[in-house]
């Protein structure tokens, strides 16, 4: 007999040694809801969010007693550890809904095609009009050559550190990686700033933010990549020696593609993590109103940058333009993450 079988036979109210049915759970649940209202009623207890936790606790030790006196020691401990499981999910997924839901809300009453196809040149404080078209562009050009440069780069370090690295230089390489893993975004942006656009006295442009981003993103390939490649099991490539096939081309046509998924979901992740940077663009490509389609000379917008900006100048248009900009931010990280995911799956199933 099942578990879902012997838990709908078994007694609401049982004797020990029986399980706790669904319906009586939930019965201890609403005399938990009932109870805390009336105490938030007749006491000085007050808030939403006080009631919430309030309640939480109650029935975490309402269920606790219950599941202890009709089941015993283990079920109890089972159910509570079960308890916090199913909530630790839930104040997961509950900042992550409100904030995304928050930005729909607020950004598309401004998103619309004459704010995706103008940028602002010429456009006032307090000028209805104007867009983020040159921010759109600013930042495809950084996060694509920040893409460039950073990932075939750190796909080759993390071959090296799992396929080829021994002894104490594969050590210092992790080391390094790690290290890099924990810099800060405005470091990496006063590096770029101070090498590159004070010290060469190149100025600021797109390709100085480009570098900014990929020191934040190459520890992140490298380390995804490297987990990756170390869960190809050695079969695969042991049978690849065994045909003959030299270690290179075992690596490129074997153990990558094995790994890809996974790879490419790293790659996604630093994509996510530099495309929202503001504190290194705004040291290496500043803020422009107008468009700038050459990443080499001249200051550069992009969508975090524009944000920054117009959020900064304090009016209801201006928080507008932000909120709508934001939410072109999302479209653009989730629009990279599912192509991405759909062409490593089109080549999973060309490879079947």
């Amino acid at each position: 007999m099942s578990a879902r079988t012997l838990e709908t036979t078994t007694p609401a109210l049982s004797s020990g040694g029986e399980r706790l049915t669904r319906p009586f759970r939930l019965g201890l649940l609403a005399g938990t809801v009932l109870v805390s209202l009336l105490l938030f009623a007749v006491t000085n207890l007050q808030g939403r969010a006080d009631f919430v936790v309030f309640l939480v606790i109650a029935y975490a030790i309402v269920q606790s007693i219950a599941s202890f006196t009709l089941e015993g020691r283990r079920y109890a401990a089972d159910r509570l550890l079960s308890l916090g499981v199913h909530l630790s999910l839930l104040a997961a997924l509950i900042p992550l809904v409100a904030v995304l839901s928050y930005t729909v809300v607020k950004g598309v009453k401004k998103l619309d095609v004459p704010f995706l196809t103008h940028n602002l040149t010429g456009i006032g404080p307090l000028d209805t009009n104007g867009g983020e078209y040159h921010a759109i562009i600013g930042t495809l050009e950084m996060v694509i050559m920040a893409i460039v440069i950073a990932v075939p780069l750190g796909l080759l370090v993390a071959v090296y550190v799992t396929e080829y690295g021994r002894g104490w230089v594969a050590s210092s390489v992790r080391f390094v990686i790690d290290v890099m893993t924990g810099i800060p975004s405005i470091v990496a942006g006063l590096f770029v700033f101070a090498f590159l656009v004070i010290g060469l006295k190149q100025g600021y442009s797109g390709f100085a933010a480009a570098l900014s981003l990929t020191i934040l993103m190459l520890p992140v390939v490298v380390r995804s990549s490297e987990e990756m490649i170390k869960l190809v099991p050695d079969e695969l490539r042991e049978a690849s020696y065994a045909l003959g096939i030299p270690k290179w081309k075992t690596i490129v046509r074997i153990v990558l593609p094995a790994a890809s998924a996974g790879i490419t979901t790293g790659v996604m992740l630093a994509i996510a993590r530099v495309t929202g940077e503001t504190a290194p663009l705004l040291l290496t490509a500043f803020v422009t109103p107008s468009t700038n389609t050459n990443p080499f000379q001249g200051k550069q917008t992009a969508i975090p940058t524009f944000i920054f900006d117009q959020a900064g100048q304090g009016q209801n248009i201006t928080y507008d333009r932000a909120w709508a900009a934001a939410l072109t931010l999302i479209i653009i990280v989730l629009a990279l993450y599912v192509g991405a995911r759909l062409l490593t799956r089109r080549n999973s199933l060309a490879r079947r």
